[in-house]
């Protein structure tokens, strides 16, 4: 019996486990297939034995930020869960974002954001845009506020930018506020297909 060649000594789970250290560490910049490898103690090429390219490994990455289920309930509720899972780890917006306009991730919290999109009285198709709306706005709020944080710890920021994490532009309640107008917006084309 053939021992297993060395590019399968380390399990998907292992690959991205690596890939999530690699992540805290440096953010998505730092997130090459070199330093993965590294941080296994292995060659690059080995790495494609589980993932034929770096976005499917991003992807796999972008399916551990999300999580596998979300917090379903009120459309507010999920929206802030996701948003909570993208904020705990360095430039999880952008990846989950990448891997969504390419449709390489299936998001638990977009379909929990459709069921309560239809409990409000949309349609599955209004639904459907509901949810589409909701996490693309979470993503973007989430996206542009970690961007701020790195911008603030490179020092690439002018000093008159509001940098605080949980603001958009200058107020502290800005994605609270967003998100309350969509959710608005939503609830009232319920309405009026009422």
């Amino acid at each position: 019996m053939n021992a297993a060649p060395a590019s399968a000594r380390n399990d998907k789970p292992a690959v991205v486990a690596a890939a999530m250290r690699v992540l805290a560490d440096s953010g998505l910049p730092g997130l090459s297939m070199r330093r993965i490898a590294d941080e296994l103690d292995i060659q690059v090429s080995a790495l494609y034995w589980h993932f034929p390219n770096k976005q499917a490994l991003l992807a796999a990455v972008s399916a551990e930020i999300v999580g596998a289920g979300s917090a379903a309930g009120e459309m507010d509720a999920v929206a802030r869960a996701l948003r909570d899972r993208l904020l705990m780890f360095p430039d999880g917006a952008e990846i989950v974002s990448s891997s969504l306009a390419l449709g390489l991730l299936e998001l638990p919290a977009r379909d929990d954001l459709a069921t309560a999109a239809q409990a409000v009285g949309l349609d599955a198709a209004a639904a459907e845009v509901a949810a589409d709306t909701v996490v693309h706005y979470v993503i973007g709020c989430t996206f542009h506020e970690q961007q701020r944080v790195h911008a603030a710890i490179v020092g690439a920021a002018d000093a008159s930018v509001d940098m605080t994490p949980a603001g958009i532009g200058t107020r502290p309640d800005g994605f609270e506020a967003g998100l309350a107008m969509v959710v608005a917006g939503v609830r009232a084309a319920a309405g009026a297909k009422k």
